[in-house]
């Protein structure tokens, strides 16, 4: 079986007076999901905007990676359910070991 998507993912960097926020949108076509993340300059550190938002992009996408293995997880205990059996050959990973 052939299966070919295409994901579209913005990250929108925010920075004002030490803070740096970051949100990552994803577009799956099925779902829109929204990562959030942020970094917080320590008034004592030079101010160098890269690191704010290399950190606030990560703890964003981190976010986002939470929540699609959150879905994932919840849709293989309802395939599971079901007594369907959508895996492929090589099978997914419990949901427990998600």
């Amino acid at each position: 079986m052939t299966h070919s998507v295409k994901w579209n993912v913005g990250l929108h960097l925010f920075e004002e007076a030490g803070t740096t926020r970051a949100r990552v949108v994803l577009d799956t076509s099925t779902g829109r999901f929204t990562g959030h993340g942020d970094a917080h300059r320590n008034p004592a550190d030079p101010d160098v905007p890269e690191i704010g938002d290399e950190l606030a992009a990560g703890r964003a996408l981190d976010d986002l990676g939470r929540q699609l293995v959150d879905v994932a997880r919840r849709d293989v205990e309802a395939v599971e359910a079901s007594g369907r059996d959508a895996r492929p050959g090589d099978g997914w990973p419990s949901p427990d070991r998600m």
